[in-house]
């Protein structure tokens, strides 16, 4: 062979393969040579410490995961009927999107709702609110995920209620509640309250529920939005879980033991489009948890070493541009979340990048999830890409650059500290900017973007809110307010303040106010007068 053909024939399309801009390269091939470096445990067996193929031995062949579509928009009337519709479309598990106003502890006739009501969650206001969106849909029986921190103790409480006033014990109720507010202060910003008083909270629910409420995840620490803020893959796993250790770290320091909570203790990430990278970030991740809570923290229970999360697709992947290439993305992105061996899934629908979804929309996504776990054989078998000489050898990569963050942030003195000084924003600001720099170069394709670009001009019917979403939310709360027990209000309002101000928990006297059919503004602007408002320092 001429030495011309030769270079032509081991030519590649690029000087450099990487799994993400500033990620890990990728060989030309992988050999059994690349499985040398794994550490002594060996691949191991589904199911078995460090949990790396799976935390079940039989996967999705002996259930598969929750189809959890996340949903919440308009008045609760509109959302209940969203529910219902993607319950008969065959969701199996329900997950509430809230308006940015009850995630930051307004009404919605406070000055700052103005406008924000019901547009990107539903509005909730007070217990009726709660009340009338599970109308209709039996609590005991159902499981629900709540995205809410700055609030969470509140939308909690207004949980429970309504569950009582369906019959239903707290004790009987399934489901999740986000509660994770250091990665607000990260990348998402909807906190209230500073550090200090919100990892108090956060506390305050866990314990509770480690008490009263045994099938309840009492946190989901979130990596899914700082990867959509940039983060790449090994930072949303480091971060997630140096996140995670200083919310154990917490709950030890109030006294409780290891394994009175940490079995429900639960964890949200992100799929974005390279599967393989994906897949070894969620195989790493189980075995990186397991082996925190085993040998840092001295679990004996292996079920607190079992790393359980929920996948959401990656929002910010999807385009405006040619927006029915989301479905492929979203499909990919949710492949690759099964093959890692998720517990629950949400799968984003193509309309996004334009609005809230509509109905066909978030069908499509639904079905899309639907199809992989009836059709394409994939939860068949538990982990079918372990004993892959690539997946293993980047599995274990991304395990060792996820420990060298860890160890980094440990010597900062934990989580708390290197968001204090601005390190992880930092890390994820400078991720975001290269990824930015290589979609801009054309270094990275995004396609209909930068590269296949048509002159299509097709805008699918998207989802519209409409004015009168906010004039009947208010007009509803001001009937409420007039029709309340309002001396009752003002004393358990009383109770949330005096207990806020002590060391006990705040739940039971939250669950009182919610009763009492005070409102979230109310009870937060209670809270406001003992903790302040916190304001993030100028740190970059």
């Amino acid at each position: 062979m001429s030495e011309k053909k030769k270079t032509e024939e081991t030519a590649e399309r690029k000087k450099e393969f990487k799994t993400t801009v500033d990620g890990i390269g990728v060989k030309r091939v992988y050999t059994p040579a690349d499985l040398e470096e794994l550490s002594k445990e060996g691949i191991g067996l589904p199911g078995e410490y460090p949990f790396t193929r799976h935390i079940m031995p039989t996967g999705y062949r002996g259930r598969l995961w929750t189809m959890r579509q996340y949903a919440g928009f308009g008045t609760v009337e509109e959302t209940n009927e969203r529910f219902k519709y993607l319950h008969k479309q065959g969701q199996t598990g329900f997950s509430v999107a809230f308006h940015l106003p009850t995630q930051e502890g307004y009404d919605s006739d406070h000055p700052l709702a103005a406008g924000e009501v019901g547009k990107c969650g539903v509005a909730i206001d007070s217990l009726l609110d709660m009340e009338r969106l599970w109308e209709g849909i039996p609590l005991a029986d159902v499981s629900t995920s709540m995205t809410i921190n700055a609030t969470a103790p509140i939308i909690l409480a207004m949980y429970i209620a309504a569950a009582e006033k369906q019959g239903v014990d707290k004790g009987r109720l399934n489901g999740t509640v986000q509660n994770d507010i250091l990665k607000e202060y990260i990348a998402r910003n909807t906190y209230i309250f500073g550090p200090a008083a919100s990892m108090r909270l956060v506390t305050d629910i866990c314990s509770h529920c480690a008490q009263t409420m045994p099938q309840w995840n009492s946190i989901s620490i979130s990596g899914y939005h700082m990867r959509e803020a940039g983060a790449t893959a090994v930072q949303e796993a480091a971060f997630t879980l140096a996140n995670g250790i200083a919310y154990v770290q917490a709950m030890l320091d109030r006294g409780m033991e290891i394994d009175s909570f940490a079995p429900r203790f639960s964890f949200f990430f992100a799929a974005y489009t390279n599967v393989f990278e994906e897949v070894a970030k969620y195989r790493a991740l189980r075995c990186i948890w397991a082996k925190i809570m085993k040998e840092r923290f001295h679990a004996r229970n292996p079920r607190s070493m079992m790393l359980r999360y929920h996948v959401q697709t990656d929002g910010f992947t999807l385009t405006a541009q040619q927006p029915l290439n989301n479905i492929v993305r979203v499909t990919l992105q949710a492949l690759a979340a099964v093959l890692g061996g998720c517990q629950s899934l949400h799968t984003n629908s193509f309309d996004e990048a334009l609005a809230l979804p509509s109905e066909q929309a978030v069908q499509v996504a639904l079905r899309t999830q639907q199809i992989i776990a009836e059709e394409s054989g994939v939860a068949d078998t538990v982990d079918p890409l372990g004993g892959s000489w690539y997946i293993e050898r980047l599995s274990n990569q991304i395990e060792s650059k996820v420990t060298a963050y860890l160890d980094d942030i440990d010597r900062m003195g934990g989580a708390l500290k290197a968001i204090e000084r601005g390190y992880i924003q930092q890390e994820i600001a400078n991720s975001a900017y290269d990824y930015q720099v290589a979609v801009d170069s054309g270094e990275q394709v995004v396609v209909g973007v930068n590269r296949f670009v048509t002159d299509e001009d097709y805008t699918p019917k998207t989802l519209e809110i409409g004015v009168e979403v906010e004039r009947k939310q208010i007009e509803r709360l001001r009937r409420l307010k007039s029709v309340r027990d309002n001396g009752k209000v003002g004393q358990t309002l009383d109770s949330v303040r005096t207990v806020a101000r002590s060391s006990d928990n705040i739940m039971p006297v939250m669950i009182d106010a919610v009763k009492s059919y005070a409102t979230v503004g109310e009870i937060s602007d209670a809270l406001r007068q003992v903790f302040g408002e916190y304001r993030e320092p100028n740190i970059l």
